[in-house]
């Protein structure tokens, strides 16, 4: 396997980015070929962000989660981001120089340019659900204008217990990281992103619990429902019972007895299958 820390430097003076000097990074875990793999020369990649509330960047929904890729015969990358008293955009750019850098060294990965994914937990979920929505606004461009046809544009996305909505439902600590605290209503609600789906947003997959009491349900909810009335191919799947931050939902990823829940822990296999779907015709 090839592990290598990538740094990702952007500009972030291009788009008035606030940012504190952190050095974000990609972490690579990279399949090794075999010619007894002939037919794995070239795999989907995942790009893992971890929640953590834009505060911290959560180990739990880190490396573990790209180990398990891996197990599915997926590269998988782990992005360290941006978090507070960095705010938007700087962390979102970051993801969108992850996924370019991804595709431009595609060949040298092993990557199939056309099967790079992004997955997100709680505040993760909302940085990659921001890409998946708002990859073709202006700001982006802006900040990688070296990009051919906005290569930035991730495959899929997949929501793990997502960060949606910055208003009703959202989860309060979250939103006043990314955007500081008393935000406007205007700045609210260009994140809130059950409001900007539309024709152009990627497919999605999203798991929630109904029971989690951190990031509400509604927020899933909201969003699928943005995605079916906008013609999205998405895929739901809601548990009733389970905490806010189940990663794994076995042992692998606990903090207490309250993270093992194995009537969850179906939802990585579902993943997946999913992207093994979504990959089908683009090998």
């Amino acid at each position: 396997m090839r592990c290598e820390r990538i740094e990702l430097h952007l500009d972030y003076r291009k788009v008035g980015a606030e940012q504190d000097g952190y050095q974000p990074y990609l972490q690579t875990y990279l399949l090794d070929t075999s010619p007894e793999l002939p037919l794995n020369d070239v795999r989907p990649a995942v790009i893992v962000c971890p929640g953590g509330g834009y505060f911290f960047k959560s180990d739990r929904e880190a490396e573990p989660i790209a180990m398990r890729f891996l197990a599915a015969g997926f590269h998988a990358f782990v992005l360290q981001y941006s978090v507070a008293p960095s705010r938007y955009p700087s962390a979102a750019l970051e993801l969108a120089a992850a996924v370019q850098l991804v595709r431009e060294n595609a060949a040298d990965f092993g990557v199939n340019p056309r099967q790079i994914f992004v997955i997100g937990f709680s505040a993760g979920g909302h940085l990659c659900a921001t890409l998946g929505t708002l990859w073709d606004e202006p700001v982006f461009s802006r900040a990688l204008e070296h990009g051919q046809g906005k290569n930035w544009r991730p495959d899929g996305m997949l929501l793990c217990y997502p960060v949606i909505t910055l208003s009703l439902f959202t989860h309060g600590g979250s939103r006043d990281n990314l955007l500081g605290e008393n935000a406007p209503k205007e700045k609210i609600d260009a994140l809130s992103l059950e409001k900007h789906v539309s024709a152009e947003t990627v497919p999605a997959f999203l798991w929630h619990t109904v029971a989690d009491d951190a990031v509400p349900v509604e927020n899933s909810l909201q969003f699928a429902a943005a995605l079916q009335e906008n013609s999205i191919p998405f895929e739901l799947h809601l548990y009733e019972e389970g905490v806010h931050g189940l990663s794994l939902c076995d042992a692998t990823t606990a903090q207490g007895p309250e993270h093992i829940m194995p009537d969850n822990a179906g939802w990585l296999d579902l993943a997946v299958r999913w992207i093994r779907r979504r990959a089908q015709g683009k090998l």
